[in-house]
């Protein structure tokens, strides 16, 4: 359909002095309209909600298992680097590694479809839409978990890390537990909108995905929102080595946090990316 396909928009100034190249090389040039960017997201969401459930889940636990990574390589930091601020500043940079193996990768994110998903909802608010998006958010929000959980065994269970790595896996996990449930809601609103802006930054900045991914995650971890798919991996794990109660994780963390991460990035971010540009669409 006409209307499906993104709106561009061209240099054309007739009292311009440049020659037709130059003119091209202008518009060559020009960012992206917000409409270009809402159409871009919105069409990769209706491509994910006509996928068949067992290509997102298996798809979904892939994610969930390299989502893994980002608690590797924080707490490998955190071990080996000297206490202090530096290695919060430094050791939060492997936060960033399970979303970019996830992004690049093309696996489904519970969190990236908050806002991919719920674009095609809005443009066209019908059951059926409904009940696609709630069918993509299920199975994707359990494959995500079972991969962070098969992870967490993993790690907790194999013989695979030396007990400096192994009492920092255990550190970030309890250093998440200190927030209240209100907290793991309210941290979990941020980091669900700056996920959701992530998403939208990325069609507009193809040469520069990697920097764009590192930097949105990177504020996520060193400024301690709650994220309810990269948390769990660490909550899993404090879970399986015996520090917490498997209801306690679901009800202090996984329950908030979840919910925070769906208002920030379904019902703030998506809601305001949309009306923006509704008339334009």
């Amino acid at each position: 359909m006409s209307d499906d396909k993104p709106v561009t928009h061209r240099f054309d100034d007739p009292e311009s002095q440049l020659s037709a190249e130059e003119k091209d090389n202008v518009t060559a040039n020009l960012p992206p309209r917000a409409a270009v960017l809402h159409e871009t997201i919105r069409t990769q969401g209706e491509e994910e909600l006509k996928r068949v459930v067992s290509a997102l889940w298996w798809s979904a636990l892939a994610a969930g298992l390299s989502m893994g990574f980002s608690m590797v390589a924080k707490g490998v930091l955190h071990a080996y680097l000297p206490p202090g601020g530096i290695n919060h500043l430094i050791s939060n940079l492997g936060y960033s590694v399970g979303f970019l193996v996830v992004i690049i990768a093309r696996q489904q994110l519970f969190t990236e479809n908050t806002l991919t998903a719920v674009l095609p909802l809005m443009r066209q608010p019908t059951q059926a839409k409904l009940l696609k998006l709630l069918r993509l958010w299920g199975v994707v929000l359990v494959g995500n978990l079972a991969g962070v959980t098969l992870f967490a065994a993993g790690v907790a269970y194999g013989d695979l890390f030396g007990d400096p790595v192994r009492a920092s896996f255990v550190s970030l996990g309890e250093e998440v537990m200190k927030n209240t449930a209100t907290q793991m809601f309210t941290k979990g609103i941020v980091a669900g909108w700056l996920i959701a802006t992530m998403v939208w930054l990325i069609p507009a900045v193809h040469e520069s995905k990697i920097v764009i991914i590192t930097v949105m995650t990177y504020l996520i971890g060193v400024a301690n929102f709650t994220h309810i798919i990269a948390g769990a991996t660490e909550i899993a794990y404090l879970g399986f080595v015996g520090n917490i109660s498997a209801a306690e994780g679901i009800f202090r963390f996984g329950v908030p946090t979840l919910l925070g991460n769906i208002v920030g990035g379904a019902f703030i971010f998506a809601l305001i990316s949309h009306a923006q540009v509704r008339r334009e669409v």
